[in-house]
């Protein structure tokens, strides 16, 4: 981390500390600290699983539904492209049979001979012509197909010759005409030998429609065949008339997928040759007009509308400007295909379908069906596996609302606990102070009735990090045996969940107190002190672990064992293993331990790489504290004060103090403040060597000690504090702010 990130951080941290009387926020808040409690159930992985359960469902249900989707878009291709070929064949196969009955019909003997004898009969050198509307040889043919026609249903008939004159045909006043347009491209095509069937197109002239009723545009269709004379050659061409609503229709109808699948012809221009089944929806949707015989053959064009019509979308384009269907702009183009992939349809409809286009024909041939009936089962599969990551989402909302209740009621049953005065084995008498995450009372062993310090976590800020550096603590503690570090008795866990160890009792002073009450100490006594925690560093450092917090609160003064003013050094919650990475990994890159009063320049700058010498720096401060009663830098804020640790010159001691110190004392002290860790002493034991050296080193006697003891241990109200906090207004509260401890991360953990 670097020195303004840090500087950051700590205007953050500042400007978070609430003065006596300002309002509390929301971390400290009961809704607050009942969500930090619960971060420990949560961390325990519990609410993950039905996380977990999702993202596998998702990676089933991905591949789940990307293979049904394939296999189902294999069976529907195939599905469609069946029904295609079944329908284009039984199209193909009525058809021939209608060329093979018009075949017959125009190589019948009196079909040749009656129509030998009409084409005599308008022959220019004849000398008596007879109009043929009233020629009996009309009637004669007329009469001579009826029973053919009426055997194989068709509606009329019509005889061309070569110059597509009318000789003969059912509607008379077509006789003696020339044919229309609209019959010449397939005429032509039978008068040089082809039988034909032409597409449906509307009649033009009056026809009965499927009601009896006689009009104009009937649709209809004719199937032609050459007849021939005795030479063998086309003279002229017998056209037998079919009603393609009837047979041609019906067979189209007969292709159906599912509700909503219909199979239906068209033209080369996109129009409809044949039925829709959907010709009530077209006359709501004005597709059709609105009236008894409005239907969708010849009346519909195969436009895409731009939206689906079905839904209510109503375009704003005229229909004829439109673009065809995508499915029949393929189609007119002479290929045939199948689309699974969906596109619209002429009601805008989103459907899937396979076409044919007949060249022979001219016509196209489309089966298709809606695209949300096709993949049904995928929709229901979908919805399916939504409702199970609704009920995996409201499973993980339970687990959450129950761990917050479980929290909260885990809360309530250690409060009831600690209010009982009663922690496993040892009876609480009375609370000594809290820290950052610990509270000590002062209880006694139920069976060995030895006052004792308990110290238990604080119910509102247990949380998975505070639990582990809570075991680390203790378990750091019990490896060190120096008479000036605390002893541990004991740890456990009471059934409600309260974490606690039970350590030495000390019915003494800390440092902060000590000069905060009585002001700065004699020399003697400060070399005295600070060589006791130097043994009980060095220890550490010889295990390889670094306090990180050595502070005056943190270091006690009492009677010991008969002896007076024996130090010991507490609170070994910060303490890092220099070698340990499952240790370091608890305060991560870019993370700040430390008390900023006392901290050193390395530990600000690059806190992951703190050692030995950092803790020999914060004994420096310390020394220079006891000596002067003041902190080694004064400043307004936190960000000054790290700043200076990192560049500033301390102000010598007896300058700051204002009358001389030894210069060996001095030296040592400002030896420890110095900025490059190389010019520290390099071990605490280095520092305990230099301090006896001093010439005051072993002036404080025993009973100079024992004396100020007996001055100001009954008369005088004696701070006690193990829990590293000091007592309530011991200094200023801008002093009280620099000199607190921090555990922060600059990543908010």
């Amino acid at each position: 981390m670097n020195l303004s990130g840090l500087l950051n951080f700590f205007r953050r941290s500042a400007s978070g500390t609430r003065p006596k009387g300002a309002h509390m926020t929301f971390s400290e808040s009961r809704a607050g600290r009942t969500i930090t409690r619960t971060g420990m159930f949560l961390k325990k992985r519990i609410w993950i699983f039905p996380i977990i359960a999702v993202g596998i469902l998702s990676l089933i249900g991905w591949g789940m539904r990307r293979a049904i989707e394939t296999t189902m878009k294999e069976n529907l291709t195939s599905q469609l492209q069946t029904l295609l070929n079944v329908e284009t064949a039984m199209l193909e196969t009525w058809m021939r049979i209608q060329a093979s009955n018009a075949e017959t019909q125009a190589n019948a003997t009196q079909t040749r001979d009656l129509t030998s004898k009409l084409l005599a009969s308008i022959d220019p050198t004849n000398t008596m012509p007879q109009p043929l509307k009233t020629s009996p040889l009309h009637r004669e043919l007329s009469k001579f197909l009826a029973p053919s026609m009426s055997a194989h249903d068709y509606h009329g008939y019509i005889l061309v010759d070569r110059s597509m004159k009318v000789l003969s045909a059912t509607s008379e006043e077509l006789i003696d005409e020339t044919v229309p347009k609209e019959f010449e491209d397939f005429l032509s095509k039978t008068l040089q030998g082809q039988t034909e069937v032409s597409p449906p197109f509307p009649s033009l002239v009056a026809l009965k429609d499927e009601k009896g009723q006689m009009r104009t545009g009937v649709p209809t269709m004719f199937v032609v065949a050459p007849v021939r004379d005795e030479s063998f050659q086309v003279v002229a061409a017998l056209g037998l008339r079919i009603r393609p609503e009837k047979e041609f229709t019906r067979i189209l109808q007969l292709g159906q997928l599912g509700n909503s699948g219909e199979t239906y012809a068209f033209d080369k221009t996109g129009l409809m040759v044949s039925n829709s089944r959907f010709d009530a929806d077209l006359i709501l949707l004005g597709l059709l007009p609105d009236h008894d015989h409005s239907k969708s053959i010849l009346n519909v064009q195969l436009r895409d509308p731009g939206g689906n019509l079905m839904a209510g979308f109503r375009s704003k384009v005229r229909r004829a400007q439109l673009p065809l269907t995508k499915m029949v702009e393929r189609a007119i183009q002479g290929t045939s295909g199948v689309d699974v992939e969906g596109y619209a349809d002429y009601r805008g409809v989103p459907v899937i379908g396979a076409w044919h286009w007949n060249e022979k024909y001219a016509l196209g041939v489309a089966t298709e069906i809606d695209y949300d009936e096709a993949y049904r089962p995928l929709s229901i599969l979908q919805w399916t596996f939504w409702g199970l990551y609704a009920l995996l989402g409201l499973c993980s909302l339970a687990i959450f609302i129950f761990s917050v209740i479980v929290a909260r009621m885990q809360r309530e049953a250690q409060k009831q606990a600690i209010a009982s005065q009663k922690l496993g084995q040892y009876r609480l008498e009375q609370k000594l102070g809290s820290g950052g995450m610990g509270v000590v009372y002062k209880g006694y062993h139920a069976v060995l009735r030895r006052p004792t310090a308990i110290k238990m976590l604080n119910v509102d800020k247990v949380n998975e990090s505070s639990i582990e550096r809570f075991e680390r603590e203790v378990q750091i503690t019990c490896q060190l045996n120096n008479p000036n570090t605390v002893a541990i008795y004991d740890y456990g866990r009471t059934e409600e969940g309260v974490f606690y160890y039970a350590m030495e009792y000390l019915d003494g002073i800390d440092l902060q107190a000590l000069v905060d009450k009585y002001g700065p100490q004699p020399e003697a006594r400060v070399i005295h002190i600070l060589q006791q925690v130097c043994g009980s560093l060095y220890e550490a450092h010889s295990l390889g672990l670094v306090h990180r917090d050595i502070k005056p609160a943190n270091i006690m003064l009492n009677r010991r064992g008969g002896e007076p003013d024996v130090a010991k050094v507490l609170d070994f919650g910060l303490v890092k293993a220099v070698d340990d990475d499952k240790n370091n990994s608890m305060t991560a890159a870019g993370s700040l331990t430390g008390t900023p009063l006392y901290m050193s320049p390395e530990a600000i700058q690059t806190p992951q790489g703190v050692d030995a010498r950092s803790d020999l720096y914060a004994v420096g401060a310390v020394g220079y504290f006891l000596l002067t009663g003041k902190a080694v830098f004064d400043a307004q804020n936190i960000v000054e004060l790290c700043q200076a640790h990192v560049s500033a010159t301390p102000i010598s001691p007896s300058e700051r103090l204002g009358r001389p110190i030894s210069q060996e004392l001095e030296s040592a002290i400002l030896a420890c403040l110095e900025k490059s860790r190389a010019k520290r002493p390099q071990t605490a034991r280095d520092l305990a060597l230099l301090l006896m050296k001093c010439p005051t080193a072993n002036a404080w006697a025993i009973d100079e000690a024992d004396a100020w003891w007996g001055r100001h241990e009954r008369g005088e109200a004696i701070s006690t504090s193990q829990s590293g906090t000091r007592p309530a207004g011991a200094i200023t509260a801008t002093a009280g702010a620099f000199d607190r401890t921090y555990v922060t991360n600059t990543d908010g953990e």
